[in-house]
């Protein structure tokens, strides 16, 4: 019989996460982000500094920002992988809501551990406390129950002895996999319980991977072989899946061009021939032409979301089939599609075995050529300047594009980088890091931080513009305090220059995006190279894209974090590429303008097709 050791829920908790393993023999959760405060400092600070280094604690600046950390960390270890993020009972827990939003969207295992109210009431309403008039089981972490795969309160010490196996299963299930909300009342933390010493023993944790159904796979080929002109649309699934060979073997066996979502660039590398890079709004003109033709799509681990549809307006052949695999059937059910509910790696495998010798003829090799071609002059270095110039996006993309080598990895997340990432960034095989599923401004320090944290032999370049790095910057100060070394590339166009560029392409009048057009008395002049040299970040002004190119190279022999600031002109964006993004236009308006843009809508809203 087992024996039982005394511990309090708090120190339960974290003595059992630590023994949760890979099958690697790794913690699966690696560590945890912690800020303290009313709700966590007395159990689960206690708890954490007990552990030690058998689960270390990390603390940061910010919960959002700490979770992105831990979402770009997850996600970079293709949900092998995963950290834990405590908080306080009030605002530091809402302030992980947005992050728990994020991971969700990206289907990334993240462990939330707010505090919460007094599971006995005694003190109610405590400090932090919001309380509903009409339920008085309603705390402030219910916010989490929306944006979270897993919702739990712990209310009783003896919880957790179900509650962390659910949350560790749902975390390591790969249809299933997202953020998990363990609600951890303030006083439970702190109660003791005999605990059975067996609920401690190691356990490994393996990531299954579900074999398809026959008849799916039946159904898949036989539309494959009546098809004339398939295109695969590869997503973050095949990274997740390990799948990155096995599509580049698939392809080639059957001659099928590939095109990558942003969640799925670099599953291949930009010089296979029959990459043709991104369709969908922010997608090469090669990659939509051939997706414009496809008689069938086959997707491979994608949700199909309107970017990477062309809000549904580019897989336009009216004799268009879609094929969807997926690990999860609300995926590979959506729009009609022919489901086939698998892992990416086994459903490859189980088709190409199926379809033999079976080839499909050349896509338009010629149109890829032409295409790399005109992008070698949108990203090429500008001559002489003239005065005042100022690079486009593009070219900045391109100083980076120059200088990266096989370990360089681009991320970014939000503003007018991640279309021209997309359309432009040549990314060898694992070299980009793109949150765009949530597209949320503030991720890019935090996440450039998470990459570097695991991948430490990798060269990670963040782009991020000024409007995104003023709303979370603050792990900068972490990421310099833990010695963790990366390159932010920070473009200055004193603005949203993105969502400017799309205001006025809606028909709308300049209005609340650049400074210039805000209601402001004036102007400002942020020197974001101070601003990040007080954070202890190597930090400098480049005054031209010969010397960005320059200090990048410098970057790679610092310890330290490095910040590099450009001045950047915000009326172009990529300057290439890309296709109709369906974002509704005022049906009424007093301006020409507005009506043409109307126009424009409506006769593009005509080709959509969602089945």
């Amino acid at each position: 019989m087992t024996g039982t050791i005394r511990l309090t829920a708090a120190q339960a908790m974290f003595r059992w996460l630590a023994v949760q393993m890979t099958e690697e023999g790794e913690r699966f959760i690696e560590g945890v982000w912690a800020i303290f405060g009313h709700g966590n400092v007395a159990g689960i600070g206690e708890a954490l500094h007990g552990i030690g280094d058998k689960l270390p604690t990390w603390r940061g600046q910010n919960e959002q920002t700490m979770a992105h950390a831990a979402i770009a960390y997850a996600k970079t270890k293709r949900r092998r992988k995963a950290m834990a993020i405590t908080s306080s009972i009030g605002p530091g827990a809402t302030n992980m809501v947005t992050a728990a939003a994020l991971a969700h969207v990206n289907r990334l295992p993240v462990l939330f551990i707010p505090g919460d109210v007094f599971a006995n009431r005694r003190p109610d309403p405590v400090l932090q406390q919001i309380e509903d008039f009409d339920d008085g089981t309603v705390t402030v972490t219910d916010c989490f129950r929306p944006v979270s795969r897993y919702f739990d309160r712990i209310t009783r010490p003896e919880h957790l002895l179900t509650v962390l196996p659910r949350a560790m299963q749902v975390m390591t299930d790969p249809a299933n996999c997202g953020p998990v909300a363990l609600a951890f009342c303030q006083d439970v933390q702190a109660e003791a319980y005999d605990w059975p010493e067996s609920f401690f023993e190691p356990k490994t944790w393996r990531i299954r991977r579900p074999e398809p159904d026959p008849r799916e796979v039946d159904d898949v080929v036989a539309v494959l072989k009546a098809s004339s002109h398939p295109v695969i649309v590869a997503g973050g699934g095949v990274l997740y899946s390990g799948a990155e060979a096995d599509l580049l073997a698939f392809a080639k066996a059957h001659n099928i061009p590939i095109v990558e979502t942003q969640a799925g660039k670099g599953a291949i590398d930009w010089q296979e021939r029959l990459n043709f890079g991104s369709p969908g709004v922010t997608g090469t003109d090669c990659g939509n032409k051939i997706a414009a033709k496809a008689d069938l799509i086959l997707g491979v681990g994608t949700r199909f979301q309107d970017f990477t549809t062309g809000s549904w307006a580019i897989f336009s052949n009216p004799s268009r089939k879609l094929v969807s695999i997926n690990l999860a059937g609300y995926d590979a059910a959506k729009h009609g599609a022919i489901p086939l509910v698998s892992d990416a790696k086994v459903a490859l495998g189980r088709i190409s075995t199926a379809l033999g010798s079976h080839r499909f003829a050349d896509p338009d090799f010629a149109a890829r050529e032409a295409w790399f071609k005109a992008t070698d002059t949108v990203i090429a270095a500008p001559g002489t300047p003239k005065p005042n110039f100022r690079p486009s996006d593009a070219q900045v993309i391109g100083a980076v594009q120059r200088i990266a080598g096989p370990k360089t990895v681009a991320m970014c997340a939000a503003g007018t980088m991640p279309g021209a990432l997309q359309v432009l960034w040549r990314a060898a095989a694992g070299g980009y890091h793109m949150e765009y599923g949530y597209s949320c401004m503030g991720y890019e320090v935090a996440g450039a931080f998470g990459i570097k944290l695991a991948a430490p032999e990798k060269e990670v370049v963040c782009f991020v513009g000024d409007g995104s790095y003023m709303m979370a910057n603050s792990e900068l100060a972490t990421a310099v305090m833990l010695r963790v070394p990366f390159t932010i590339v920070l473009t200055d166009n004193r603005g949203y220059g993105c969502i400017n560029r799309l205001q006025q392409e809606c028909g709308g009048a300049e209005f609340n995006n650049m400074y210039k057009d805000c209601n402001v008395e004036t102007q400002p002049e942020i020197d974001f190279v101070a601003h990040a040299t007080s954070m202890g970040a190597y930090a400098v002004k480049a005054a031209d894209i010969a010397q960005l190119e320059t200090e990048i190279v410098s970057a790679r022999s610092r310890d330290i974090p490095t910040v590099i600031v450009i001045d950047t002109e915000a009326e172009t964006g990529a300057g290439i590429g890309g296709a109709w993004w369906d974002v509704a236009v005022p049906e009424v308006g007093t301006t020409e303008k507005l009506k043409k843009a109307r126009a424009h809508y409506e006769a593009n809203v005509a080709r959509q097709r969602i089945n």
